[in-house]
């Protein structure tokens, strides 16, 4: 009858099929999944620039330490939680000094940007120029001993080069490599990138540069606390995996014949081909990435200028360092300069970092709050830690059984 029919038709449309809901698994905006060619995150693209604003670099590089728990209290309001403590996870990064060593000028093309020349400075550490080599030891080391030797003859033509770029470049960048010495990485080989100068006018931008050259840069003198960037790295490898981890299928039922890890049907008989879209077994992880819009809440200061530690808040009782007791897991000991991001970043302990300032305008009432840490928990990460200071330890548990032996 007529009123079967509309009952029917009702149930019919608002039932789906799993294919609507759920339409695949994996996203295909990240493909190909495969191995990285470099291990340092690479800025393929810079913020846009605007004249009115000061000279400034856009862009620094660090190293990933480990992570902790900061415990603040939350400054937003509308929100349910507006007022009160939240405990949060944060990624500590060791920033050591970067060096100038060059400068490039670019101008557009119908094929993108092209170099107009190239100017770079002096003297080059011993780390930069093992970066033109894959032996250092067994090679001559002869790179730019020929510049460095005849620098003062050609400074007519650095002039010129200058010249050339304020007369013809639109955009200007620095190149700065990292200190490598300055941490236990076991590289002597300090990682280099492009960093765009960002503000003023082109002969602005060529006298900042100018005043940069070698000279140490500092982490403070691009980011300021309670900003935001943007993260680039390199996530952690885990080789050659299968398509339920890789993609995230669902198994098959228990008695599937020969495994049930897999995709049940890869695909028609016609196109007689796989598609590019279907989920397959292959190399996860050691992918490029990049995530935006990252929170800044602590730049501390180096561990040997701090005078009653770097990571010492109001509630504490000693002074203390940002380095747990026992050490970040796999990383060691914080000395240098550090930038502490509110959650995680991609990749393992050691791993180079890229900071970029963020593409998009900040306008949002998360991205405008101002941090005010009440806590950081520098207790130790290969256990239960309960302490937060080997003074509080020590004051707790007594003298131990080599402490004993040297006052002996």
């Amino acid at each position: 009858s007529k009123a079967t029919v509309s009952v029917l038709y009702c149930f019919s449309s608002n039932m789906s099929h799993r294919k609507f809901e759920v339409p695949r698994h994996g996203h295909l905006g990240y493909l190909p999944r495969k191995r990285c060619r470099h291990v340092r995150g690479r800025i393929r693209s810079f913020p846009i620039d605007d004249s009115k604003q000061e000279p400034h670099l856009t862009a620094f590089m660090g190293y990933k330490a480990g992570m902790t728990h900061v415990v603040r209290e939350l400054d937003r309001a509308g929100s349910k939680m507006h007022k009160k403590e939240i405990c949060e996870p944060v990624t500590i990064l060791d920033v050591p000094e970067m060096v100038v060593v060059g400068v490039v000028g670019y101008k557009p093309t119908a094929r993108g940007l092209r170099a107009v020349t190239t100017v770079w400075a002096q003297k080059l550490g011993e780390a930069m120029l093992r970066r033109y080599y894959k032996s250092w030891f067994s090679s001559k080391q002869k790179a730019f001993t020929k510049y460095m030797g005849s620098y003062e003859k050609n400074a007519e033509s650095r002039e010129t080069a200058f010249g050339r770029m304020a007369k013809h470049a639109t955009v200007l960048r620095v190149l700065a490599h990292t200190s490598p010495s300055a941490l236990k990485l076991g590289s002597k080989k300090a990682q280099v990138c492009e960093i765009q100068i960002n503000g003023g006018d082109m002969s602005a931008k060529i006298a900042y540069a100018q005043s940069l050259l070698e000279k140490k840069v500092t982490v403070d003198q691009v980011f300021k606390e309670s900003e935001r960037c943007d993260v680039i790295g390199v996530s952690k490898g885990h080789g050659v995996e299968g398509v339920t981890h890789r993609w995230g299928v669902s198994r098959l039922p228990r008695k599937s014949h020969r495994g049930l890890r897999k995709v049940a049907c890869i695909g028609a008989w016609h196109p007689s081909r796989v598609s590019y879209s279907v989920a397959r077994a292959g190399q996860n992880g050691f992918h490029h990435r990049t995530e935006l819009n990252k929170k800044i809440y602590k730049i501390g200061v180096e561990a040997s200028k701090a005078e009653n530690g770097n990571a010492t808040t109001a509630i504490d009782i000693t002074g203390k360092d940002i380095t747990p007791l026992g050490g970040f897991p796999h990383y060691g000991v914080v000395n240098n300069q550090y930038v502490m991001l509110k959650g995680s970043c991609p990749g393992p302990v050691k791993r180079v970092i890229t900071l970029r300032r963020p593409l998009a305008p900040q306008t949002s009432r998360a991205a405008q709050e101002q941090i005010d840490l009440k806590f950081i928990d520098t207790s130790s990460k290969l256990g239960h830690g309960h302490f937060q200071t080997q003074t509080e330890r020590a004051k707790f548990m007594g003298l131990r059984k080599k402490d004993i032996q040297k006052q002996a």
